[in-house]
């Protein structure tokens, strides 16, 4: 393109650039946090520094607890998933198990909800492949979190491989004891939460 005119092409540039400014404002502010969530940012953040260290995911924290609940601390679903984490009565009774201070299990207090979740998380994490990158991990603990690690480990060695990578166990979605009829869900709650979600929780910490 060849300019008529050093003014012009300064013009150029500069509508250029205020379109783009624009377009970035209206982008950011579709990417805010909900309101609900703002009561709960320092607590989650106290939290996930607690259970994961100063460089915990912050954002997928956030971001998984957006999708679980929208934030809502009495949340209850069809299924009786209960709370801000929305646990199962099973689960709750079992992460209480695991860590002294989740003893008593209050699935709809929230301090105790994020605390289960930012357990339950490590608790997976730390289950999954270490030859994975932080964001493949987080992706299968994310997919056990709503399906069961169980599940993904019997996909896993329905590949036949020794070292099967992330995108081969997921292509193996309902090889093995889970119904194919729950993969697209299963297969879209780590891609909300990391992809969708996590964007609008980066102002909260460190996300993956």
């Amino acid at each position: 393109m060849r300019w008529r005119s050093p003014l012009s092409a300064l013009a150029w540039l500069a509508l250029a650039a205020a379109a783009l400014a624009a377009s970035c404002q209206v982008h950011a502010q579709g990417l805010q946090p909900p309101q609900a969530a703002l009561q709960y940012r320092s607590l989650l953040i106290r939290t996930a520094h607690a259970g994961w260290g100063m460089d915990a995911p912050v954002a997928v924290f956030a971001a998984q607890v957006h999708q679980e609940s929208a934030w809502r601390p009495d949340a209850v679903s069809h299924v009786g998933a209960q709370g801000l984490a929305q646990f199962m009565p099973a689960t709750s009774r079992w992460i209480a198990s695991q860590a002294p201070d989740l003893a008593t299990p209050q699935p709809y207090n929230p301090a105790w909800a994020l605390r289960a979740l930012v357990t339950y998380d490590r608790w997976l994490y730390d289950r999954t492949p270490t030859r994975y990158t932080p964001y493949e991990r987080m992706w299968v603990a994310l997919r056990s979190y709503n399906g069961g690690l169980g599940h993904w480990q019997q996909e896993a060695a329905s590949t036949g491989l020794a070292q099967p990578s992330r995108a081969q166990v997921d292509a193996a979605c309902g090889s093995a004891r889970r119904a194919a009829v729950h993969c697209k869900e299963n297969l879209g709650y780590p891609h909300r939460i990391l992809v969708v979600l996590q964007p609008r929780y980066l102002q909260w910490g460190p996300g993956l």
